[in-house]
């Protein structure tokens, strides 16, 4: 018997209907990787089956420990707060059931390496580097700590990756906004600018991305990071450390 805890992703869900698909091919992208490993998919909202639904039927089948994995790139609301209520409410219904959260997911070395992939894939050559600069455009968070961490993604990525520049951006939340960042950009001189998006799924934040890339006329718009398989190594990455904690004792469960 398969002794690993099950690996919960949660995601948080969207209208569109590209979100849940994507999130679909991420995970079947890490089943492929750790053959045997069971990964299930919960929502916070808009999406089916819920993140509690989903406990509740694990602890059911006689499920005893689960790695609940943020699908998220940095730690604000859904990360410190949101999640974590819905997991403490659910281990307390199910006191047979051992819950533990996994770190969020960035920031990493594999997610440049996805967005490197895409910016590629979306027409970049490598030789196109040093005369390019690119705009950083994630989601946005009111939370102070996770803007600075994309302003500090976005200087660790320009001084090692050989980018003309690279700059931060926000769909939400904070400023500056992408189009706003690619006239900047245009403004300082640069040849070339890529717009790269820091978001897994499609929704309305990435295409609000992807409209102010095309209102301010980037040259080139990678896509989302999507299925990547960068994306789905640091997934078990993620759930390698925490089921590691957990065998070591190091990480406190979330159960009752």
């Amino acid at each position: 018997m398969d002794t690993r805890p099950t690996l919960l992703v949660i995601a948080h869900g969207s209208r569109d209907p590209r979100h849940a698909a994507t999130v679909s091919a991420l995970c079947a992208r890490v089943r492929a990787l750790r053959p045997g490993l069971r990964v299930e998919v919960g929502y916070l909202d808009f999406n089916a089956p819920r993140v509690p639904r989903v406990l509740e039927r694990l602890s059911a089948e006689g499920v005893r420990d689960v790695v609940a994995l943020p699908l998220l790139l940095t730690r604000a609301f859904h990360a410190k707060s949101d999640i974590p209520a819905v997991l403490r409410e659910a281990a307390v219904r199910l006191p047979l059931l051992s819950i533990r959260q996994a770190d969020v997911l960035g920031p990493s070395s594999l997610l440049t390496a996805a967005l490197e992939r895409r910016l590629e894939e979306a027409g970049l050559r490598p030789g196109d580097r040093r005369s390019t600069g690119v705009v950083l455009a994630s989601a946005g968070s009111s939370d102070p700590e996770a803007s600075a961490v994309i302003a500090e993604i976005a200087r660790e990525w320009w001084r090692t990756a050989g980018w003309c520049a690279v700059r931060p951006a926000f769909a939400s939340a904070s400023l500056p906004r992408t189009a706003d960042a690619v006239r900047a950009l245009r403004a300082e001189g640069v040849r070339r600018v890529a717009v790269a998006p820091y978001v897994i799924a499609p929704g309305f934040l990435p295409d609000r991305i992807a409209a102010g890339a095309r209102e301010a006329r980037a040259d080139l718009l990678a896509p989302v990071l999507g299925p990547a398989p960068e994306l789905a190594r640091l997934l078990l990455r993620r759930y390698d450390r925490a089921a590691l904690a957990h065998a070591r004792g190091d990480l406190t469960a979330l159960s009752a």
